[in-house]
């Protein structure tokens, strides 16, 4: 799972990266991309700890890549800015930081922070980038619908798509909206169109604005959550050792740092819930789509899993916290052993029966 953070110059897009990750960003990138693998946090886990007692434990992960921030004062900045966003074609989602604190000397939109401003030249720089991107795919295919060969019926498809999107996309409307079916997104699925992928706005606001909640009306009406945070803050917490750390934000009243929340977040926009392996060895969280089925969910772990699968026995979290014990669970009659087209919930506790 790939979450890229993009944002105008000096919105704090690295500011952040290194409050999520405890990474410092990598000074002189001149349009390269720092990598930081932010596990995904789960309650869970501290209660399955303490009664299996793993030799190892594994949390869900998510890979953040911090891209370049775009300037587009001039044609050099928006011509960087498409091979800045290219970077971000092979992420699963992306993370749009705007800038709402007043130091740091100005914006990408003149006149100071305006984080509705920044939201949409951002939202509209993503989509003159698919329009690009598609304008170009499009000039291809009509080259190539015309020869006689075995993917000619394939290219005309493709070119029906193309053209679908280009239409929305020249009405400065987000590729999403063009209303593709699943056949359709999986013709254009490998070519990575930004703004087909999920979103999360981040609002990066100054220590002086500490516990608001900043509303961004032009995510919210386009149904993309939104998140504030003070990066410049977290990022100081995040240097912290665990003890000073945890003691901090009790004094502040801190019940989540930036970075358990920037990951659930991202694991929600994306669409992915977890299923839990546990034993002596380790305790696991499985990151599957909402509505997997177990068997494509067993071949997360191994083929041999999917190939072999007899059947899934499911215990829920909660009943096993509830029950106090695996065999108290199984006496009340509530350890399911479910089938390949099960679906899988989140919290389900799965130990795999197959047979290869």
């Amino acid at each position: 799972m790939i979450a890229a953070l993009t944002g105008l110059a000096r919105a704090g897009t690295s500011t952040l990266f290194s409050a999520v990750s405890g990474k410092e960003p990598q000074p002189g990138r001149a349009g390269g991309v720092d990598e930081a693998v932010v596990p995904v946090p789960d309650d869970r886990f501290d209660w399955l700890v303490s009664y299996y007692r793993p030799r190892k434990v594994t949390n869900a992960t998510i890979n953040c890549i911090d891209l370049p921030g775009i300037d587009t004062h001039d044609e050099a900045g928006r011509s960087m800015a498409r091979k800045i966003l290219g970077k971000a074609r092979n992420a699963d989602m992306l993370v749009m930081v705007v800038r709402a604190f007043g130091d740091g000397g100005g914006t990408a939109v003149e006149g100071g922070p305006d984080p509705e401003k920044d939201f949409a030249l951002l939202s509209s720089e993503l989509m003159l980038a698919d329009l690009e991107l598609v304008e170009g795919r499009i000039e291809k295919l009509e080259k190539e619908v015309g020869k006689a060969t075995k993917f000619q019926q394939q290219k005309k498809d493709e070119l029906q798509v193309q053209m679908k999107l280009r239409g929305i996309l020249e009405k400065e409307m987000p590729a999403s909206e063009a209303g593709l079916s699943e056949r359709e997104l999986e013709i254009v699925r490998s070519l990575g169109y930004l703004t087909l992928k999920p979103m999360m706005a981040v609002v990066n606001i100054g220590e002086d604005m500490l516990g608001r909640d900043y509303e961004l009306r032009a995510a919210a009406g386009s149904g993309i959550p939104v998140m504030t945070v003070c990066a410049s803050f977290e990022k100081e917490l995040s240097l912290l050792d665990g003890g000073s750390r945890k003691e901090f934000m009790e004094e502040l009243g801190i019940a989540q740092s930036a970075a358990g929340k920037f990951a659930s977040h991202c694991y929600e926009a994306m669409g992915f819930i977890s299923f839990l392996t546990v034993g002596e060895d380790e305790v696991r969280a499985w990151p599957v789509r909402r509505g997997t089925q177990a068997l494509e969910a067993a071949g997360k772990i191994h083929s041999d899993i999917m190939r072999g699968f007899i059947r899934a026995e499911t215990m829920a979290y909660e009943e096993l916290r509830e029950c106090g014990s695996e065999k108290a669970l199984k006496a009340a009659g509530r350890v399911r052993l479910e089938g390949k087209d099960y679906v899988i919930r989140d919290g389900d506790i799965i130990s795999y029966r197959f047979n290869v």
